[in-house]
């Protein structure tokens, strides 16, 4: 008799182990997270080189940035209208300018001016590649300069709207440099002509 309780008590213990032991993350299928974040995509970055008669200039241009300002130069490479443009202005110390004036020193006709980007928080640090503009912010068209050193004074905000930064050199700043050494005449005019042959898409 004292065998069949046993039993009994013993099969009753089993049965009310195993009907609570299920927690809810045992009886609830698991679901794939909703809230899976996909890697963002890179950035999309457009190299051009910039082939001068001192040298060639790899720019990388920033067109998450920047998207008007590069869809502007762009455009201008493709027309190759920089092609036998010149650096007209050179300032040491400063930045070099080009992309506008042929050797003669004659204006080249320009597509309209574009709004002024200067407010997306890339810097005139030295190496990289802004518009030119006049008073005006947004009368950028093809003319561009590319800084010698850290231009604080020319970002957004700082003593007006800024000027534009769409890009960086990646390859080619010894150019630069021996470009921003060349000697000038009144006017920041390089007296020795420094001639963009062409400006390509890597």
């Amino acid at each position: 008799m004292l065998r069949k309780i046993l039993i009994v008590s013993f099969a009753m213990t089993i049965l009310l182990y195993s009907g609570c032991d299920k927690s809810p993350q045992e009886t609830t299928q698991t679901k794939p997270s909703q809230e899976t974040k996909m890697a963002d995509p890179a950035p999309k970055t457009t190299k051009v080189k910039i082939a001068t008669t001192k040298g060639d200039i790899i720019v990388e241009l920033n067109e998450e940035k920047a998207p008007v300002t590069c869809k502007n130069f762009l455009q201008y490479v493709a027309d190759k209208h920089y092609d036998g443009t010149i650096f007209h202005r050179i300032i040491q110390g400063f930045m070099i300018q080009g992309g506008g004036m042929t050797a003669d020193m004659r204006p080249k006709a320009t597509r309209p001016p574009i709004v002024n980007e200067a407010n997306n928080g890339l810097k005139n640090d030295r190496g990289t590649i802004a518009m030119a503009r006049t008073a005006n912010p947004n009368s950028a068209t093809s003319q561009f300069f590319i800084n010698h050193v850290n231009n604080d004074f020319l970002n957004a905000g700082v003593r007006d709207a800024g000027y534009a930064v769409f890009g960086k050199v990646t390859e080619g700043m010894e150019v630069v440099d021996t470009i921003a050494v060349v000697p000038t005449r009144p006017g920041d005019v390089p007296v020795e002509t420094v001639t963009i042959n062409s400006i390509t898409v890597e």
